[in-house]
Parts: C-alpha cells; sequence; structure tokens
C-alpha cells in the first residue's frame, strides 16, 4: 500500500555550477563540488526533504552532465528520499539510454527514482550530440512520446524522423515502480504547458519572473489535462533559495553569490552581477526570489501555493559558489523549520484558497 502524499512536498536541487571563486578567479574544483553534492543529498535526505535534484549542463563551469551517475552516488547515501534529475535533455539524448539509466538508478535506490525531462534552456548540447537547432520543439515532442512508450511497456515498437526504428525491441532493466515517474519542466511557454496537460504528466514552473505570471500557465497545463481525461495532474514550482536563521543574515550572507551567479549564468545579464538594489526587488514578498528567515520562506511557499495550487515545492540551493556550511544549513532549516510550517498550514481548516480560486 502507497502511504498518502503530504500536502505539499519539498526538496531541494542544484544545477552544479561551477561559479568563479572570487579569492582565486578561477572556476571551482568540480571534483569536490560533486563531492560536495553527495553530502547535501545525505544532509536533505537526513533532514527529512522530500525530494533531491541534480541538473544537466555541457558547460566548463557545470560540473554535471550525467545526472543519472551523480543520482546513482547519492541513492548509496541516502535511505529515503527521492532522486530526480532537474532536467534531463531529453531533446538532445536517446530516450531509450535515459529510460535504462533511471531504470537502474531506480534499481539501485529502492524505488526512489524520477525524470524531469525538459527541451533545454540553454543550447550547448545540440551540436555537442550533432542535433539542429531548428528541430527543438520536434526533437522534443517525438523523443517524450518514446520515453512514454518505454515506461508503459517491456517491449516497443516504434519509428520517427530523429532515430532509428524499434521493432518488439525489449528494452531493460525494468525499474522497481510500476512506471518511472516523469516530470516536464516549463520555463513560460504556454505551448510546452499544454503539452504536459495532454500528455498528462506532472508539470514543474520555474518561477523566475513575477510568480503571477504563471497563473495562466498552471491553467492551461490543468485545462489541457483535464481536455485528454486525465485525473492526476500534479504541479511542482522550483524558485531560488537561500535560508539562514535571520532575514538580514540570508540577505547579506547570499547576495555577494548570489549577485555574482546571475552575471555569470543568466544569458540576459552576461558578465553584469545584480545590483543590490534589483535583488531586494527580487527578494520582496510577491517577488520571484525567496531568500530570508524559514518564517519568510513559509509566507513565499504559501502564497506561491494560493496563486498556483501546486504540491511540489523544489529550491535551488548553493547559487553562486555559496560555501558548503551555509548551503547544509539553509537545507536543514528548510526540512526541520520550513517544511512543517507549511505542512501545518495547508492542513488548517480555514483554506489558504482566496488568490488560487480568484485566479484558476
Amino acid at each position: 500500500m502507497t502511504a498518502p502524499r503530504p500536502p505539499m512536498e519539498i526538496g531541494c536541487f542544484t544545477f552544479g555550477e561551477l561559479t568563479t571563486d572570487p579569492a582565486t578567479g578561477r572556476l571551482r574544483d568540480p571534483a569536490t563540488r560533486l563531492g560536495e553534492f553527495i553530502e547535501l543529498a545525505r544532509i536533505a535526505d537526513a533532514s527529512g526533504l522530500h525530494v533531491f535534484g541534480v541538473g544537466e549542463h555541457h558547460r566548463p563551469d557545470f560540473a554535471i552532465t550525467s545526472p543519472a551517475v551523480v543520482l546513482a552516488a547519492i541513492a548509496a547515501r541516502t535511505t529515503r528520499i527521492r532522486l530526480t534529475s532537474t532536467v534531463t535533455v531529453l531533446s538532445t539524448a536517446d530516450p531509450v539510454r535515459v529510460f535504462e539509466d533511471f531504470a537502474t538508478l531506480d534499481l539501485l535506490a529502492n524505488a526512489r527514482a524520477e525524470i524531469t525531462v525538459g527541451r533545454g534552456a540553454y543550447v550547448e548540447s545540440f551540436p555537442l550530440f550533432g542535433y539542429d537547432l531548428n528541430d527543438y520543439d520536434a526533437l522534443f515532442e517525438e523523443k517524450l512520446g518514446l520515453l512514454e512508450q518505454l515506461n508503459e511497456s517491456e517491449r516497443v515498437t516504434w519509428s520517427g524522423q530523429f532515430r532509428a526504428p524499434l521493432v518488439s525491441a525489449g528494452v531493460y532493466p525494468r525499474p522497481v515502480q510500476d512506471r518511472l515517474p516523469i516530470w516536464v519542466a516549463v520555463g513560460g511557454t504556454p505551448a510546452s504547458a499544454d503539452r504536459a496537460g495532454r500528455h498528462g504528466l506532472a508539470l514543474y514552473l520555474a518561477i523566475l519572473g513575477q510568480p503571477r505570471r504563471f497563473v495562466e500557465l498552471a491553467a492551461r497545463y490543468r485545462a489541457a489535462g483535464a481536455s485528454a481525461g486525465h485525473r492526476d495532474l500534479r504541479v511542482g514550482v522550483t524558485s531560488h533559495v537561500h535560508v539562514a536563521r535571520t532575514s538580514q543574515g540570508a540577505r547579506d550572507t547570499f547576495y555577494p553569490y548570489y549577485s555574482r551567479y546571475i552575471g555569470q549564468n543568466m544569458p540576459a545579464a552576461r558578465g553584469n552581477p545584480l545590483a543590490r538594489d534589483a535583488f531586494e526587488s527580487w527578494a520582496a514578498p510577491e517577488g520571484a526570489l525567496l531568500v530570508g528567515s524559514p518564517a519568510e520562506i513559509v509566507d513565499k511557499i504559501l502564497f506561491e501555493h494560493d496563486l498556483l495550487g501546486h504540491d511540489r515545492f523544489l529550491a535551488q540551493v548553493g547559487l553562486g559558489g555559496l560555501p558548503f556550511a551555509d548551503t547544509a544549513e539553509a537545507i536543514e532549516l528548510l526540512a526541520t523549520e520550513v517544511l512543517p510550517e507549511v505542512e501545518r498550514a495547508l492542513r488548517t481548516p480555514p483554506a489558504r484558497s482566496s488568490a488560487l480560486s480568484s485566479t484558476r
């Protein structure tokens, strides 16, 4: 018998970025960073968070190109936390290989594996693996369909435009779970939200702008899913997060690292660190950045829940090369002080639904 899900699953993730060390002017050492990610996942597991994820990039300033490999190492150090990619760039991957890798992870992790797929916010993997950017959307659509077939059936017959056909092909190993949970990550494109709904797959909304902008996407997703006859539709939200004991302490500690992260990793800001006044604006009560005390993070998660009705929240932590100790403390606070308060609020009879009901 499967245990009921909590009213809100809360977890954390990293893209594995190697932001320049201000002391040396060089990128952080990838071996050291990978070791830190494994230890942070162990802390998240021991503290009671529900999910831990790692991303995929193919650039010199990121340490993780193969989420399944890193998650397999994490599986050996954890016992209960769910393990997911955030994301797997499905457009430039072979769905057969992706399924086999995560089915293997599911065996190693005793039924804790998930896949999050996306088209890729960065496009370096397209030339690297021999794909044409002009096929950006068609690649994802075709490969998503194949991945779903592989998840449904041990033997698959399939043909498409971008991969050799399969004729009653057996794909192994099979996961412990009947099916691997597949989530679709969406950054703000309405057509992508519609597609996730039509496929009946769980949806992640990456909140990098004002949260209110994503109300329509969540509504479109649910409407598309309902029209296609899907009932168990799940919405997750991801945000940049730092938690500390005090609000001012969180902001003062996080700002220089986050400013550098934005300047190094966000295409629109390339080479321009984030100004402090912009940082404070993003961290305002209705802004996209969650930085502050546990109580402030609780309020922001509940504010977004009023808008979007999501049942999973993933915090992107450790941004900008934030020191390990600060990131570890943020994860522990997220688990021990934020998560219980969010669950308590969502179980309280006077439902926090006024904004949600007026925007759906």
